[in-house]
């Protein structure tokens, strides 16, 4: 089969104060004009001077030239960078939807509260929980409810506890939304296997752990195989069980959360519901619990009565508002129209895919690159650049080198556990095809940092920026530009 081939990845286009043309103007002549000159400024105001046709060309060269899942693999491990069907972004465009007011009365919005109804009830029962709150905007935000319930649960009980463990697997955000709720945050080591044991958690429990905050599957791709076990054992010491749900793309359809004993979880729709992810959102981050939590969940909830849906404010355990109105209703709306259309068999499948592309990677990789774990994977694969280091080249250098190859660079350095970490998270939504030609520039660059190092630790070579000082760029922004020059 004829692969498509692309040359490196191109994005580089110059701001629009840097391709303006210097008009010789010095701004609108008002000589003639009946106006009140205090209403006019002394200065030249800061906007760019162009063309229409340079300002459509500058927009539709972005347009062209950024990289995202629509123009090619974007394999960033714990992120789920999965295709969007086009279906979803139709759906969210219907008028009824996009153009409705936050404030429109709940007799003229009940199309609205039965998909924000719809989907919880879906998302209750795909994760195993009682109820799911809609309205968090993120993961992290996500996580944050969770938690502030998990207080309040310990409160009314009596104590809110000191303490929330988090193995050295979880995502980086957990540890913060613990401290953000006050908690003091206590790490336990996974095993060698790569996940928490319940001979580890008995070391730390007592009956200050107010919950354990795990990822499962895990950082490293793995699950939890204990967790059930370590859901008893901390629901005999009084502590909750939280379930970072950010991996759920490895486990729809397949197994429910909930059942296996967790208290919370936080979906991100922007994840493994396949809507708009990247550039800072927007997200979606719903909780569920199970029924030891339902009654502190924030409020509004959408409740049915009959044939009508309502917002219920009156519920006098929850944690209360945590959002302006109830949720990022265009993400619900997209997870809602993928969910319906995808229905039970459909998001099997996509699990099942999607742990079969990392375990193929996994496979055809582990020859080229040290696997630091051979517990066996879910939806993402981990390696290290050990092998690589005996040449001096790094993973900085592998991820710089696979731009050249036209692919956007995986997860690097990322989880911590792993020295030189490189995850690769493919998706449901590759072909074989495109797999293999992933793993063709892999083992290519593989190839090259053996037999010429120096290659691969030069590059990317073919796109417009070669290697940028990544931590001056983050630590001296340019926030504002000089128009001070006309060239």
């Amino acid at each position: 089969m004829k692969r498509l081939r692309r040359v490196g990845v191109t994005a580089n286009e110059p701001l629009l104060f840097e391709i303006e043309h210097c008009l010789d103007s010095k701004g609108v002549n008002t000589d003639n004009v009946k106006i009140n000159r205090k209403y006019l400024r002394e200065d030249t105001p800061q906007i760019p001077e162009l063309d229409e046709v340079s300002v459509v060309r500058h927009y539709t060269r972005l347009s062209q030239w950024n990289y995202g899942v629509d123009t090619g693999m974007y394999p960033l491990g714990s992120c789920t960078m999965k295709y969007n069907p086009k279906f979803n972004e139709y759906a969210a465009r219907l008028d009824g939807f996009a153009n409705i007011h936050p404030y429109t009365p709940e007799d003229l919005m009940q199309g609205i509260l039965r998909v924000i109804y719809e989907t919880e009830r879906y998302l209750s029962e795909i994760g195993g929980f009682e109820r799911v709150t809609m309205i968090p905007s993120a993961g992290a935000h996500g996580e944050y409810t969770g938690i502030m319930m998990v207080r309040k649960y310990h409160l009314d009980n009596g104590n809110p506890r000191k303490k929330v463990l988090i193995p050295d697997t979880a995502h980086g955000t957990n540890p913060a939304s613990c401290a953000l709720n006050g908690y003091e945050v206590v790490q336990i080591k996974s095993s060698s296997a790569g996940y928490l044991t319940k001979e580890e958690l008995l070391k730390h429990i007592d009956e200050n752990v107010a919950a354990l905050m795990v990822t499962n599957p895990n950082t490293l791709g793995i699950f939890e195989r204990d967790i059930a076990e370590i859901a008893d054992i901390l629901h005999s010491k009084g502590a909750l069980l939280y379930c970072d749900g950010a991996n759920m793309n490895s486990l729809i359809g397949i197994a429910r959360p909930g059942d296996m004993g967790v208290d919370v979880l936080q979906y991100n729709l922007h994840k493994s519901f396949s809507t708009p992810h990247g550039g800072g959102g927007p997200g979606s981050g719903p909780v569920g619990v199970s029924k030891r939590l339902a009654d502190y969940l924030p409020v509004p909830i959408v409740e049915r009565e009959g044939d009508r849906y309502t917002l219920l404010f009156d519920r006098p355990k929850s944690i209360g508002q945590i959002k302006a109105f109830y949720g990022n209703f265009g993400i619900i709306l997209r997870a809602y129209a993928y969910i319906c259309a995808m229905g039970a068999e459909g998001l099997k499948k996509a699990t099942e895919y999607a742990v079969l592309n990392a375990n193929y990677i996994r496979k055809r990789l582990s020859d080229y690159y040290h696997l630091p774990y051979e517990t066996p994977s879910m939806h993402e694969c981990v390696f290290s650049d050990r092998k690589q280091e005996e040449k001096g080249v790094t993973t900085m250098d592998i991820a710089k080198r696979l731009i050249d190859h036209g692919f956007h660079p995986p997860t690097v350095y990322f989880p911590l556990v792993v020295h030189g970490a490189i995850m690769i998270e493919p998706t449901e939504s590759e072909s074989r095809d495109s797999l293999d030609r992933f793993i063709e520039a892999m083992v290519t660059i593989a190839r090259e940092a053996e037999e010429n190092p120096d290659l691969v630790k030069e590059t990317p070579t073919l796109s417009p920026i070669s290697r940028a000082d990544e931590v001056k760029a983050a630590k001296d922004l340019r926030l504002k530009y000089d128009r001070n020059r006309c060239s």
